[in-house]
């Protein structure tokens, strides 16, 4: 069985409480997340520590801002091994939840995890955040999009923003030096209808490591102009 110590002691930081079956759940998860990890590049972190550390409770923290209590609609846009919408999902089941990764072999694994996990509500879509995006069942329809995707900030607000509905939130998860990041993104926020409302530099429990939550308000509807198609938004960022 799984290791999950650093997990358990972790969250009593974070103020977060979890039953058993919501810690066993961590504990099956890590197991396919190493098991599956044999077969197909999931992550390059295969201790217990780590996973517990820079995938578990990493993907805790914004449970710090209260952006996501209760019944919320939520899309992890390019969620990998499902960081951080799985350990969202388990830590609170009211959420809803979609997985968007654009390499079907990571849906194939988070369709498994859900499955073995018993986890209602949410699903995992194979697909590319510029793509969908446009779709009417999918623009304008979260209450938050959240990112840890490793793309600069302007860039992902393109892809990310315009899956917000009006009143929603963008969160995007970053290191401890993001203030040169968010200064070349003002502008690109603005345009795709965001408003930066707050950031927070957090200390992952059990670690020395230092990671930022960035968060934008959407104050009004995104022009249809965007996001931009043929990879522009990576190439020629806003």
């Amino acid at each position: 069985m799984a290791n999950i110590d650093a997990l358990v002691n972790g969250i009593e930081k974070l103020n977060i409480e979890l039953t058993e079956e919501q810690l066993f759940k961590f504990i099956r998860y890590k197991e396919l997340l190493k098991e599956w990890n044999k077969k197909i590049n999931i992550t390059t972190i295969t201790d217990d520590v780590e996973i517990d550390q820079k995938h578990f409770l990493d993907s805790l923290t914004p449970l710090r801002t209260n952006l996501f209590n209760g019944k919320k609609k939520l899309i992890d846009v390019g969620t990998g091994g499902g960081f951080p919408g799985v350990p969202l999902k388990i830590a609170n089941a009211e959420l809803e939840i979609d997985l968007l990764d654009s390499l079907n072999k990571r849906i194939i694994f988070l369709n498994e995890v859900i499955k073995e996990l018993n986890l209602d509500n949410i699903r995992a879509i194979h697909g590319r955040a510029e793509e969908l995006s446009i779709r009417s069942e999918y623009r304008e329809k979260y209450d938050i999009c959240i990112s840890r995707a490793v793309a600069s900030l302007n860039t992902l607000s393109e892809y990310c923003i315009p899956f917000v509905k009006v009143g929603g939130f963008f969160v995007s998860m970053k290191g401890p030096e993001f203030e040169q990041e968010l200064s070349s993104s003002k502008y690109a926020i603005e345009i795709l209808g965001g408003k930066i409302v707050c950031k927070k530099t957090i200390q992952i429990p059990e670690s020395d490591i230092y990671h930022s939550l960035i968060i934008v308000e959407k104050i009004k509807q995104t022009s249809t102009k965007y996001p931009r198609g043929g990879g522009k938004p990576r190439k020629n960022p806003l």
